[in-house]
């Protein structure tokens, strides 16, 4: 249901682009959220945007990574500038009905992951 791609190898202070497209037709009416998990740590959520389009960020990415999403394409897309060695994970991207969750266990639909490695 859900799709992510455009992971891959950076160099540090490089961008990346990850898209995700979903095949609901309620996508419109769906919280989505970028979640990364590196080896060893727990998955965490970088990036939510609403159905109403408003966005959050995790700290550690704010000022770097933009989330956005075009309802009419159902796609969620996570640009990721100024890219550091700590930024290497997997990247999720998930959907859920709850607003204002940070938490994976209250997103049910997850895409299959993309890999970010960012070389220093």
């Amino acid at each position: 249901q859900l799709q992510a791609s455009g992971g891959g190898l950076v160099q540090a202070g490089g961008s990346l682009r990850l898209s995700c497209a979903a095949s609901r037709s309620i996508f419109s009416a769906l919280n989505m959220g970028w979640f990364r998990q590196a080896p060893g740590k727990q998955r965490e959520l970088v990036a939510r945007i609403s159905s109403d389009g408003s966005t959050n960020y995790a700290d550690p990415v704010k000022g770097r990574f933009t989330i956005s999403r075009d309802n009419a394409k159902e796609t969620v897309d996570l640009q990721m500038h100024s890219l550091k060695p700590e930024d290497t994970a997997v990247y999720y991207c998930a959907a859920t009905s709850v607003p204002g969750t940070w938490s994976p266990r209250n997103y049910p639909y997850w895409g299959q992951g993309t890999q970010v490695t960012v070389s220093s």
